[in-house]
């Protein structure tokens, strides 16, 4: 088992109990189709917190329980800057952007 798991497993909670805590969590799933996007963040089907709790947070998941390569890379912080500049969130999303780059931090560290 990669040493960083652990961390990462912590790492996960933190960020989905922030979208929760922002009210960024849903009960409702999108669809099937907006969920098989295959471009990167699915930008052309969901919203970027969509992405984070239906894809990103259930793949990551899916790593640590089966044991899997960690990604070489990550830049989701990156794109959370990018996505939070174009709305007026109000600050709210600091909280979130500094999960991300810790992940994101974690992600590149070395094992």
């Amino acid at each position: 088992m990669d040493t960083r798991f652990p961390r990462i497993a912590d790492q996960l909670l933190l960020i989905e109990r922030e979208l929760r805590v922002q009210g960024w969590w849903s009960d409702v799933s999108p669809s099937p189709e907006a969920l098989a996007s295959v471009e990167p963040f699915a930008v052309d089907t969901l919203d970027f917190e969509q992405w984070l709790q239906w894809i990103f947070l259930p793949r990551m998941k899916a790593i640590l329980e089966q044991d899997l390569p960690l990604p070489n890379a990550s830049g989701i912080q990156e794109m959370a800057e990018m996505v939070f500049a174009a709305r007026d969130v109000q600050g709210r999303d600091r909280q979130l952007q500094v999960l991300l780059k810790e992940f994101d931090l974690l992600i590149t560290a070395s094992r």
